[in-house]
């Protein structure tokens, strides 16, 4: 492909030729966060196991569920009582109440520090010796307090798991009320400071002696200089005050260490005795020549390789001539121009929001991150949202551009269907641009999906043009269909242009004479020749197909459309071709100018791409087909082939406005078909009652509260109650508590209509293994 974005022509059974050479990577996108390359670490994080639709990337499981009211209640009765207890019992030391707690530090010193037969100190070092001494002792209750209550529970709770840079700043305000503490003349306070000062002086007076002081004054601004530091410390690391200044923009970055994350020096290459490629990679990792594209595309081959010495022989062959370029699309591109979405190559997720607070979703994904990839994709997913709900930005885009960097790594094809326009990503981020309608595209469309089968080709046609009419015979239509187009094969090589198939289906006479009469009366097309005739005797009967299918193909035998479809006019890009590589395809509708033709064109590319992607043997990356607006194109037949997919490791991803847009026989048998279901906000009623009734209901315990009348018998106890009630305005009553399980709609059509915030979705997800996750509010705007 070269920078314009043209192709050779191909006929459907190769890929487009690129005729450019390949590009350099880009810079990384973000700062480093530390020493090592972005890359490095995004390489080496973790990603561990986990449910449906849950972003794997540094994933971390939650705990066990708690009632958080209930948890902050006993974290603070846990710090405050023994706080308060440890205050009492530091000021009954303080009194005196307890005499013979001082007793050790005589045991401890020398005897002529103190008087006999008493604590009373004789000199200076007696009178510092008992300052050491309560210093130690008030030590040991703050960590005895500590210890004994829920402090670092709560310090945990409320400081460290909050956001940068909040955490930081509870910290820094905590730090300054302890050192308002430890030095209340600083900040002008009249308190007593607490014990920790004067005992280290004394320490200090008692290890190298009472002048040091005044000969040395150096050492009363260090010891005063390492309290400080001493009390800050612990709050830095509560506030990760360090964390907070490299994520701030004035700071400069770090330095950059030696050597990178472990994983950036591709141990399993290593491991099989591939040291030279493993240093290959790990330089151009380290020296940014290498993105996360490049790393996806390196593992996929290396993996592919498996054990075989001759495969391993040839990765390292190919890493020493092209380094990180290795393996690197047709296209020559390794990475997109522009990314709207986060996404993670490694396990080919893309980011699109966060599993809402709610207590509608399960306790272990809130505030998890959501993301979808293909294994959920390949069941195939409906999203139903009014216009303006989010459909196209934030859900097709970033689902269209995470396929394409997949099938830069060879995982992936895909091919996006949206009206012109739609922003789906900038052009130079597919390989092919189709664009019905307009004489200024490079590429035309095959009718036919290069296909040599005259009885398929016709099937996939006739469901395309017909298959939406209640009055049409679709089996009837193909059968007309496979009656014309096999005969034209047989004498062409090729089957009919837009023109000349309408003009057989139409039924004139010159059209058909004159391909009655290159048949011959040869016993070569003699069977062609009853197809023909059987055509001919069958039309203008009642019930004659051809009528239709003449009038629907007339929506594309235009002058606007002249040039966009194959035939006579040349070979145009086939859907077939994805079925084969890992393109990157985007179909441009001509709505609103054309929107019957328009119609025509989605059912026929869906018709299509149900057909290409049944050779599943050979084909061993993901297909997917994205249909920004699958309004009219859902038919009887194609209900079926998307059901059929999940088989084939190929998906659709449909949007629709309303579930009207689909007709209402249909409705049950599609939301049957696919996996994974989606409703955004702004969703009505009646299209809610198709997900109530998809997503079924769920047991949950229920709390019923019955308040009875209290009737009293003695004559006391009536006059209590009488005067209770005179007090309260209520009668005495007594609660019963009714615990029961009950089925109830995991979301009704109500709570999608009323209860979905602006910005939201709730979706299901299943997978092609047969896991699934229940219906989640998922915040698309996190």
């Amino acid at each position: 492909m070269d920078r314009e974005g043209t192709y050779e022509a191909h006929d459907g059974k190769q890929p487009p030729t690129p005729v450019s050479t390949p590009a350099a990577p880009p810079m990384p996108r973000r700062p480093p966060g530390s020493g090592a390359s972005p890359v490095a670490e995004w390489l080496a994080t973790a990603r561990p196991e986990a449910e449906p639709g849950v972003w794997r990337f540094g994933y971390r499981p939650r705990g066990p569920q708690q009632d958080d009211r209930e948890l902050k209640r006993r974290l603070v009765r846990g710090m405050v009582i023994p706080t308060v207890l440890g205050l009492v019992l530091w000021s009954l030391l303080q009194n005196g109440s307890f005499p013979y707690l001082w007793m050790p530090v005589k045991v401890f010193t020398p005897a002529e520090w103190w008087y006999a037969g008493s604590i009373s100190p004789q000199g200076w070092q007696g009178q510092h010796a008992l300052i050491v001494y309560g210093g130690a002792v008030f030590g040991l209750l703050v960590w005895a307090v500590v210890r004994l209550s829920t402090w670092s529970e709560a310090v945990r709770y409320f400081v460290r798991a909050r956001p940068q840079p909040s955490r930081a700043l509870i910290a820094a305000v905590a730090a300054v009320g302890v050192l308002a503490l430890v030095w209340p003349g600083v900040f002008g306070l009249g308190l007593e400071p607490v014990p920790v000062v004067t005992p280290v002086l004394s320490l200090v007076a008692l290890l190298a002696g009472r002048s040091v002081f005044t000969s040395t004054p150096v050492v009363t601004y260090v010891v005063y200089t390492s309290i400080t530091l001493a009390v800050l410390w612990p709050f830095a690391r509560i506030g990760g005050w360090r964390s907070a200044l490299r994520k701030s923009p004035t700071a400069p970055p770090p330095p950059r260490p030696a050597t990178a994350p472990t994983s950036a020096h591709w141990p399993q290459l290593r491991a099989a005795g591939q040291d030279k490629a493993a240093d290959l990679l790990a330089a151009e990792l380290r020296d940014g020549r290498m993105n996360d594209v490049d790393c996806a595309r390196v593992t996929r081959a290396w993996d592919a390789a498996g054990s075989d010495p001759g495969k391993r022989a040839a990765f390292a062959d190919t890493v020493a001539r092209h380094g990180a370029a290795a393996w690197a699309h047709p296209s020559g591109s390794r990475d997109l121009p522009a990314r709207s979405a986060t996404h993670d190559l490694l396990v080919d997720q893309v980011r699109i929001g966060r599993f809402a607070q709610d207590e509608r979703n399960p306790y272990a994904v809130r505030g998890i991150q959501a993301a979808l990839e293909p294994k959920v994709l390949g069941t195939s997913l409906l999203a139903v949202g009014p216009s303006g709900a989010g459909k196209t930005r934030q859900l097709m885009r970033p689902v269209a551009e995470g396929l394409a960097l997949q099938a830069l790594t060879g995982r992936a094809a895909v091919v996006a269907v949206c009206a012109a326009g739609t922003p789906l990503g900038p052009d130079d981020a597919y390989d092919v641009v189709v664009r019905p309608g307009d004489p200024a595209s490079p590429y035309a469309l095959d009718l036919y999906a290069g296909c040599a089968d005259p009885d398929e080709a016709a099937a996939f046609l006739a469901e395309a043009l017909v298959g939406d009419l209640e009055s049409a015979d679709t089996r009837r239509s193909a059968t007309a269909l496979a009656q014309l187009l096999g005969p034209y094969r047989a004498v062409h090589g090729h089957f009919p242009s837009v023109r000349v198939l309408r003009e057989l289906l139409e039924g004139e006479p010159a059209a058909l004479s004159a391909l009655r009469a290159e048949l011959g009366d040869t016993a070569r097309h003699a069977g062609m020749r009853r197809e023909l005739d059987a055509r001919v005797r069958q039309s203008g009967t009642p019930g004659d197909p051809c009528p239709a299918l003449a009038e629907r193909l007339a929506l594309v035998d235009r002058p606007a459309f002249a040039g966009s479809f194959g035939g006579d006019e040349g070979a145009p890009f086939s859907v077939s071709a994805v079925a084969h590589h890992p393109l990157r395809v985007r179909v441009d509708l001509p709505e609103p100018r054309h929107e019957e033709a328009s119609r025509f064109l989605a059912r026929l590319l869906l018709a299509q791409f149900s057909h290409v992607v049944r050779d599943r043997a050979g084909r061993p990356h993901f297909a997917c087909l994205v249909l920004d607006d699958a309004a009219r194109t859902l038919t009887a037949g194609s209900v079926p082939a998307i059901r059929r997919l999940r088989s084939l490791h190929a998906g659709v991803v449909l949007g629709l406005r309303t579930v009207g847009e689909v007709p209402e026989p249909l409705q049950d048998p599609l939301y049957a078909a696919v996996g994974c279901r989606m409703a955004f906000s702004g969703v009505t009623t009646w299209d809610g009652r198709p997900f109530a009734a998809a997503w079924g209901t769920e047991r949950v315990e229920t709390r019923e509260v019955a308040q009875h009348t209290v009737y009293a018998d003695q004559p006391m106890a009536r006059a209590l109650h009488a005067l209770r009630r005179l007090v309260t305005g209520r009668a005495v009553t007594t609660d019963a508590v009714t615990v029961r399980q009950v089925e109830r709609e995991r979301w009704s059509a109500s709570d999608l209509a009323q209860n979905v915030p602006p910005g939201h979705a709730v979706l299901s997800l299943a997978t092609v293994d047969g896991a699934s996750a229940p219906p989640l509010l998922v915040d698309l705007r996190g």
